[in-house]
């Protein structure tokens, strides 16, 4: 005799549904669409907007810098653990894209600086994988000067040493920048340094010599 299928019904969830929105862009669009989402029901929204580029990302050591409330971010831990290094918990929704824009903000600045300080120490005659070695155990030392020197042959297989293949694309870098000037109008604040870094970038992206190449590639 056939008996009839015994029916099993799961548990429904109590956990909300999660979105982690790991894109970079300006606080006030992410702060609209978190509140659409809360206020539809739909889940939670965060913004985890990352750094490390193709390199952190295939070797899983990617840093993530999270906006959400307390209580939601050991579930966003959990999950960007599996593709990240380090999870930084810098404030409540949109924090985390504050502190990607002011942090790209520096390296624009810095990266522009670094090609500046090599190009003048070649210029009086020094070498410059061995000014390079010196800056790094200096108080000049930042990633730039370490990981992404913009002298071609001073970091094997930088961008520098491949011709200026991205990398860190001088067009996302621009979109970068101005967002975060964006950010810091809205914000009152005023960084002198960053317009004229924009210029710059926006004079290197306009050369066919140096056009979508990495961001370094204003040294050349």
């Amino acid at each position: 005799m056939l008996r009839p299928p015994t029916l099993t019904t799961e548990a429904p969830t109590t956990q909300k549904r999660l979105f982690i929105d790991c894109s970079t862009i300006d606080p006030k669009s992410s702060a609209e669409v978190a509140n659409a989402t809360h206020s539809s029901g739909q889940g939670k929204f965060v913004d985890a907007p990352m750094s490390g580029g193709n390199v952190g990302a295939a070797a899983g050591t990617l840093t993530f810098m999270v906006g959400s409330s307390e209580d939601i971010f050991p579930r966003v831990q959990a999950v960007l653990s599996m593709m990240g290094k380090r999870i930084v918990h810098l404030g409540p929704q949109t924090s985390g894209l504050k502190g990607k824009l002011a942090n790209n903000y520096l390296l624009a600045v810095n990266n522009i600086a670094t090609a500046e300080a090599m190009h003048m120490g070649v210029k009086m005659g020094l070498n410059a994988k061995t000014l390079a070695d010196m800056i790094n155990t200096a108080t000049g030392k930042c990633w730039p000067s370490e990981v992404n020197n913009p002298v071609p042959g001073v970091v094997e297989n930088s961008p520098a040493s491949r011709d200026y293949k991205p990398g860190f694309g001088t067009p996302l870098m621009i979109k970068d920048l101005r967002l975060a000037l964006q950010g810091a109008a809205e914000a009152g604040a005023m960084p002198p340094l960053g317009a004229h870094a924009q210029e710059i970038y926006n004079a290197v992206q306009a050369d066919e010599n140096c056009k979508d190449r990495d961001f370094s590639v204003v040294y050349r």
